[in-house]
């Protein structure tokens, strides 16, 4: 088997950290790795697998003689570095959300369109990690009943805000439980003048309010991003919420299908769809929770129940790891997808 010369930037991160241990298990097929990240992290070293990595700063020189990269270090990254490794002859799977609406690059998640990893000209977008999942869960259910409208609210775990989200929430439970009032720093956006306290509480913004029409970008990535994956103007409406949770997002989802629904079929499809796990018993109490899943690459699906009053109405539960299938995961799936494919 042909092995390639790899490079994720942004190694350090949550994400990049979660890449370089999906390599290794999911035996992507490297010859060598290099990693990069900011002038300050140069000369870290990172230990996985036995193996030593010494962290090397990002440069516009990083790409020479590199076949693929997976990037996580900020969209303002990848806009500024990702077309010196596209002159490099590097192809460049993006986590970020910089290239993901753009008409030239596919935005792809393996099990739902990896047709259009065939239009790629360099770059390749992961998408959102609220998205990723919904769109896995939904793909056969779509191919099926063909959905018409999807509501989704998520309950997203304070490690899509990175380090200074899972921080900020052991730092105020610890507070709030020694009597004190929580200090918070970093949510719901780190840059935003105003912040509020996630320990024991739902704070219902994730990333900024687009003013115009009262939805966060969050929310508009899930609506735009589900269009472009399925190639269709699905009729998406999201509520995102950050909740006190370490890692694992949640989505209640309800879709709208055009064909009625039959539940045998839906529960079949379920269960055959390719990275979902049918995680529903109700007689048990069975049904997905974002503790239960850590570090594990699927979707899992329960709660599945057919709408009372409307034949084409459907609900279901949803929860991922969204480092894993919702970052990580999905990107170094691309890359494995396309070396299947005889794209790389």
């Amino acid at each position: 088997m042909k092995k390639y010369k790899v490079a994720i930037v942004g190694a350090t991160g949550a994400v990049g950290r979660e890449m370089l241990r999906c390599i290794f298990q999911f035996n992507f097929p490297f010859e060598s790795l290099k990693l990069l990240a900011s002038a300050r992290s140069a000369g870290k070293v990172i230990e996985f697998e036995g193996q030593e990595f010494v962290v090397e700063e990002l440069t516009e020189n990083s790409f020479e003689g590199v076949d693929v990269a997976f990037w996580s270090a900020g969209g303002s990254i990848s806009e500024k570095y990702m077309p010196y490794a596209v002159k490099a002859g590097c192809i460049n799977i993006d986590n970020t959300s910089h290239f993901r609406m753009d008409p030239e690059v596919p935005l792809v998640v393996p099990e739902v369109n990896a047709e259009a990893l065939k239009d790629h000209k360099g770059i390749i977008a992961n998408p959102n990690c609220t998205t990723i999942i919904m769109a896995s869960a939904l793909n056969r259910l779509n191919e099926y009943f063909d959905i018409e409208r999807i509501v989704v609210s998520t309950y997203q775990a304070v490690s899509g805000a990175g380090v200074a989200g899972m921080e900020e929430l052991y730092r105020q439970s610890q507070e709030v439980l020694d009597g004190k009032e929580p200090v918070a720093k970093t949510l719901p956006c780190a840059s935003d003048k105003k912040h509020y306290p996630i320990a024991f509480n739902c704070i219902p913004q994730v990333d900024k309010f687009d003013l115009d029409n009262a939805f966060t970008k969050e929310e508009m990535k899930m609506v735009n991003e589900t269009k472009k994956i399925f190639n269709k103007d699905i009729k998406v409406n999201a509520t995102c919420v950050r909740v006190p949770v370490l890692r694992g997002h949640s989505e209640s989802v309800y879709i709208e299908t055009k064909k009625p629904l039959d539940m045998d079929k839906v529960f079949e499809l379920l269960s055959d769809s390719h990275g979902v796990d049918l995680y529903d018993d109700i007689e048990n109490q069975i049904y997905p929770m974002a503790t239960l899943f850590i570090g594990d690459e699927l979707v899992h699906v329960g709660r599945v129940r057919k709408d009372l009053d409307n034949d084409h109405g459907l609900s279901m539960w949803i929860v991922s790891d969204q480092l894993m299938k919702g970052a990580a995961y999905n990107s170094v799936d691309i890359g494995l997808k396309m070396i299947e494919m005889g794209l790389l």
